[in-house]
């Protein structure tokens, strides 16, 4: 029997609501409405649509969700949770905002276990989801605090930052470093998972409520991961130059995430910490992932276009 395209779709499906989320973020930060609205909704058109399959397998294809859920791509449900209802909460959409984090604080401990449970060694760049889904919590829950919704919520946001830096870590000691050279799109996940502990950095800084020596200690830390970000992600940037590697691959939305979420931590550290040239750069890195992200539905489009077409030539 003809199975539905949506049926099918892997865990790492998740990467498009996480590149096009923080693309919308991005572009709400520069002041452009209306992309950002429309980005806005095909995240959460995507998001839904992966919602639904989630919960068909875990109702009815139980042994498929298991071994799925126990691979680092599961971990794209909390991080698309999370990117998703940060920018619903810069929206107002605070109760939206709010379902979001539940469903995604529930969920992360028992998909974290289940992958961290099958690690092994010379992993590729999905190893750091690990740390991009806890951040991503970090983000949302000091994101809803600025939004007024709930001041203790900082507190959860710097536990959740504070315990991303040891997955990060823990991530880079079995990432494959040949996957800089010859990874289909998700070794940029590495450069991401530094981009959103440098955006959760900036929000903990950014908190009015905090001074004295933890704050200034948080600034260092929102400055450092930044850094790093931005070399890993020259990096890796050198390395597509040197080994091109052409066409559609469903990682190639590991990509865009990375490249937005670094534009969206420049931007945000620029605000939090008051450094006018880190906007500008911030603009300049967000051109770039906007046009990297019509490339990647660009080749989307074309790879599809072109299956039909040959699947209808065989017929």
């Amino acid at each position: 029997m003809t199975q539905q395209w949506w049926r099918e779709l892997p865990p790492a499906a998740g990467s498009f609501v996480m590149a096009t989320g923080i693309l919308s973020v991005g572009l709400h930060l520069t002041g452009f409405a209306l992309a950002s609205r429309a980005a806005l909704v095909l995240a959460g058109v995507a998001w839904i649509v992966l919602a639904a399959d989630f919960t068909r397998r875990l109702l009815w294809q139980r042994a498929r969700w298991e071994t799925e859920a126990a691979t680092a791509p599961a971990l794209t449900g909390v991080a698309a949770s999370t990117v998703l209802g940060t920018r619903c909460a810069l929206a107002g959409w605070h109760g939206v905002a709010v379902a979001l984090l539940v469903l995604a604080v529930a969920a992360w401990p028992v998909l974290l276990a289940d992958v961290l449970r099958h690690w092994h060694r010379r992993m590729p760049g999905v190893a750091f989801l690990v740390c991009v889904s806890t951040e991503g919590i970090a983000v949302l829950t000091a994101t809803l605090a600025q939004e007024g919704v709930g001041e203790w919520l900082i507190v959860a946001a710097l536990g959740f930052f504070l315990l991303g830096i040891p997955l990060y870590v823990a991530a880079f000691a079995r990432f494959d470093l040949t996957q800089v050279w010859r990874g289909a799109g998700d070794q940029w996940v590495a450069s991401g998972a530094l981009a959103i502990s440098a955006l959760a950095a900036s929000k903990l800084a950014g908190w009015h409520h905090w001074t004295g020596a933890g704050h200034d200690l948080l600034r260092v830390l929102t400055l450092a991961l930044l850094g790093l970000c931005l070399i890993d992600y020259v990096i890796l940037l050198a390395a597509e130059l040197v080994r091109f590697r052409p066409g559609y691959d469903i990682r190639r939305w590991a990509t865009v995430f990375p490249l937005g979420m670094s534009a969206v931590a420049t931007l945000s550290t620029a605000a939090a910490l008051s450094i006018r040239p880190l906007h500008a750069l911030g603009v300049v890195l967000l051109t770039v992932a906007a046009a990297i992200w019509l490339l990647v539905c660009a080749e989307l489009l074309y790879t599809g276009w072109t299956g039909r077409r040959a699947g209808t030539a065989i017929k």
